[in-house]
């Protein structure tokens, strides 16, 4: 059974001023939790019901009704791990780097990292408005790809200015990902859901790209910044393979 103390100290780490304040992060379910440790992340306290005890059997025993009380989840999950958080790492310049220009939507970010880890991008550099990247949807949505894709906060055009590589930036009116050739190392910038790049961010841009319309009407407004940053991750890759 789960102290007051301790249920009190997890629920705490649902607002981001506390997981801060103990550098200390929630993530739930089997394939989250199990990739967490598997990269070595150090486990403050590691939850389970009887569904999942197998799995995890140096977890400690809690009632279902607990793991409700503890869960961000609506839904929640028979495994619940507190993860102390990791020293931030050094922003290192790689083969393809996103730059995320303050995607604030955290199920979004979360894919982001994901994708990142799909098409083997290491390093994901954000404005420091990004959404954080240990809020406990960023977590679930990123399905334990935050372990393998290296995320740096700091001011963008400082940053590249001082590693200057190409910088493609995600537009509607730029040119298409299909007649450019897409050098790399370089940057991909992808901007708010609501507001694109902004303009202090599009002064750094070297080339303008865009993802082509096909619809007979052409009304669609815009794509999804995953599925945006899916499509032109999967050209890049292509092009780099030579196929």
């Amino acid at each position: 059974m789960l102290s007051k103390t301790i249920t009190k100290r997890i629920t705490s780490l649902h607002l981001k001023k506390f997981r801060q304040q103990e550098q200390l992060f929630i993530a739930e379910g089997v394939k989250v939790v199990s990739e967490l440790l598997n990269a070595g992340y150090f486990a403050e306290y590691l939850l389970a019901t009887t569904v999942a005890l197998k799995q995890f059997p140096a977890a400690m025993l809690i009632e279902e009704v607990e793991m409700k009380r503890i869960s961000v989840l609506a839904d929640a999950s028979p495994i619940l791990a507190v993860f102390r958080i990791p020293a931030a790492e050094q922003f290192k310049m790689e083969e393809i780097t996103v730059v995320s220009d303050g995607i604030r939507d955290p199920g979004n970010f979360g894919a982001l990292i994901r994708l990142c880890d799909w098409f083997g991008v290491s390093q994901l550099l954000c404005a420091p408005d990004t959404v954080e990247l240990y809020n406990p949807k960023v977590v679930q949505a990123s399905m334990g790809s935050i372990a393998r894709v290296r995320v740096t906060y700091q001011d963008i055009s400082t940053t590249i200015r001082k590693q200057p590589a190409p910088v493609y930036g995600a537009f509607m009116e730029g040119e298409s990902i299909y007649t450019k050739v897409l050098e790399t190392p370089c940057y991909l910038i992808l901007g708010n859901e609501a507001n694109g790049i902004r303009t202090q961010t599009a002064e750094i841009i070297t080339q303008k790209i865009s993802i082509p319309r096909y619809g007979k009407l052409q009304q669609t407004e815009s794509l999804n910044v995953t599925t945006a940053a899916a499509i032109i991750l999967a050209e890049m890759r292509r092009l780099a393979s030579g196929t």
